[in-house]
């Protein structure tokens, strides 16, 4: 049986289906009940240059924890997602700044870049049998010492390319529909979020995704190259990471080599809050995107009431953790 006759079957496809319904519909009354929280505990909170602040980083931390959820789904994990998302912006000030190349090709380049080290995660993985933390972790190091090494540990500027801030910052639908000032970033997460749900629902490399998650054994002894597939899986990871990579330059206006680490914590933290268990094979882009909201929401709201950073990181630590205690309980009970 080839790769092309390939069906999953029940046991291949994506199962408790139940329990990720129970689990977007707690992460969306979770995400309701702390944007009333906020609105009534500051008065800060709902004015519009706050909930664009909002939006803005939800664009990129969602993007990456989309590029999370197909990794996740396979059974895999992704550590590099935040240095690459860096990797990716640096190598685009390079083309554009550095090079004075025309800006589709800094985007082209960016994309290729975030496929490119997917890939070679993939191949790492799925060649010489290195477990994903490990692998991914060393990715992380080496894309976070290239990205120091290549920007001369200075900042790149896009002052050279005006449209630039455009892919991020400015809002079409405001220049619609005026009052209504959705960032650019935004539009391009939810258009993320919709061909990402197509891929993993609606094709066959979807169907791939959640096979090696369920059960990655009874998908090679059907016939699927796992390996393939394993490798293209971090590929499209990689790629998505190179759309976040040009959201955060276009918002930043530059390429900070220092910026990324950390990333990883948020978008991992998003796609477990959203449903998608660490096991792998169960999963869904709309938990994923309501994850991401609630980490942004949280981040903010407990910034504004003065929070100390340190002990924000103390709370997304805990957030995981109740996460996946709540994703145990519900693997149990179905």
């Amino acid at each position: 049986m080839t790769d092309a006759t390939f069906q999953p079957t029940a046991a291949h496809k994506p199962s408790f289906f139940s329990a990720a319904a129970l689990q977007k519909a707690v992460a969306f009354v979770v995400l309701i009940a702390l944007l009333a929280y906020f609105s009534i505990a500051t008065n800060n909170f709902l004015t519009q240059g706050n909930l664009i602040g909002i939006m803005q980083a939800t664009a990129v931390n969602g993007v990456l924890a989309v590029a999370c959820t197909f990794v996740i789904v396979s059974g895999g994990i992704d550590l590099s997602v935040g240095t690459l998302m860096t990797f990716c912006s640096v190598i685009t000030g390079v083309l554009l700044t550095f090079l004075g190349l025309p800006m589709p090709l800094g985007i082209i380049g960016a994309l290729l870049t975030g496929a490119f080290c997917g890939a070679i995660s993939g191949i790492v993985i799925a060649k010489f049998k290195i477990p994903p933390f490990i692998a991914t972790l060393g990715m992380m190091l080496i894309l976070k010492g290239l990205s120091l090494v290549i920007s001369g540990v200075k900042p790149i500027y896009f002052n050279d390319t005006p449209n630039f801030p455009m892919i991020s910052i400015d809002s079409f639908v405001g220049q619609i529909v005026p009052g209504l000032e959705i960032p650019n970033g935004v539009l391009i997460l939810f258009v993320v979020a919709i061909i990402a749900s197509i891929i993993l629902n609606r094709t066959l490399l979807g169907r791939y995704i959640f096979a090696l998650g369920s059960n990655e054994e009874a998908a090679r002894l059907s016939g699927v190259n796992v390996d393939r597939w394993k490798i293209v899986t971090y590929a499209l990871g990689g790629l998505v990471c190179g759309i976040a990579g040009l959201l955060i330059a276009s918002r930043l206006n530059s390429a900070q080599p220092a910026l990324g680490q950390g990333y990883e914590l948020d978008a991992i933290a998003a796609v477990v809050i959203g449903g998608t268990s660490l096991s792998g094979g169960r999963g869904t882009v709309l938990g994923t995107i309501i994850g991401a909201f609630i980490m942004s929401v949280l981040n903010n709201g407990l910034r504004i009431m003065g929070v100390a950073q340190e002990w924000q990181i103390v709370v997304t630590g805990i957030i995981i953790i109740v996460a996946v205690f709540v994703d145990m309980i519900l693997r149990k009970k179905n």
